[in-house]
């Protein structure tokens, strides 16, 4: 394995155990999971969650359209069924799964729309899917020039996260896909430690690719690099969580 699936895969993991992943624990509950179920993982990555998914009983299916992620998350569990595929089509037969999770993949995808008639294609009647979205449009810093932390949002929507505000849009494209919306609740993690924000959101090294893409003046960039490591620090955004029923 590469250096750089190494990285990203320590990343994922990382991301999964820090102060940001308190969500974590509605989403567990949204589930709702019952011995014998067959339930989905839609973007597992190198499995970091299915283990939670596997303890429950049931039939476990892991997807991810990355081999080396697949073959990582079949490495750590055995007793999971994690399959490399497109999550736009679903190597599932309709109606055939009890619940999905959807955890923090919708803004990487090329069609949210389409991820989420799949989910609704597969579950059987009644079924549950939760989606848990960040919207990273509401990302927000102190301390710092306020127009650098808006023109660093606006360089992450356009060059980083293809669909950044996907999160607020979930309750809608599920309802236009043929779910019933049974709950949405948001959660904004806060991180006062700089070192664990910087590596889960990249705010220093992004404020001064903003500024190389001509967004942000690159002194102005520095400046307010230089004050979030030196001072007090807070930085949130907002997660939805989405509890919809097929």
């Amino acid at each position: 394995m590469s250096d750089s699936w190494t990285r990203s895969i320590t990343y994922l993991d990382t991301v999964a155990g820090c102060s940001g992943a308190d969500y974590k624990r509605g989403v567990r509950f949204a589930l709702d999971l019952r011995p014998g179920q067959t339930v989905l993982d839609v973007g597992c990555g190198p499995g970091t969650d299915l283990g939670d998914l596997v303890t429950r009983g049931g039939t476990v299916i892991g997807v991810d359209r990355d081999p080396v992620m697949v073959l990582e998350a079949r490495d750590r569990h055995p007793h999971a069924d994690v399959r490399e595929c497109d999550a736009h089509a679903l190597p599932l037969a309709d109606g055939t799964v009890d619940r999905v999770r959807v955890d923090r993949m919708l803004h990487q995808v090329d069609d949210p729309r389409q991820v989420l008639a799949e989910v609704r294609r597969v579950l059987k009647p009644g079924g549950i899917a939760v989606v848990a979205q960040p919207d990273w449009d509401t990302l927000v810093v102190d301390p710092g020039d306020v127009e650098v932390n808006r023109a660093l949002t606006r360089y992450i929507g356009a060059s980083i996260q293809r669909h950044s505000t996907v999160g607020r849009a979930v309750p809608r494209i599920g309802a236009e896909v043929g779910f019933e919306v049974l709950d949405v609740t948001t959660t904004a993690p806060v991180f006062r430690d700089h070192a664990e924000a910087e590596m889960v959101l990249g705010l220093g090294r992004n404020a001064i690719r903003a500024a190389q893409a001509g967004l942000i003046d690159e002194k102005a960039a520095r400046r307010w690099v230089s004050e979030l490591e030196t001072g007090p620090f807070l930085a949130t955004f907002t997660i939805f969580t989405v509890v919809l029923q097929a």
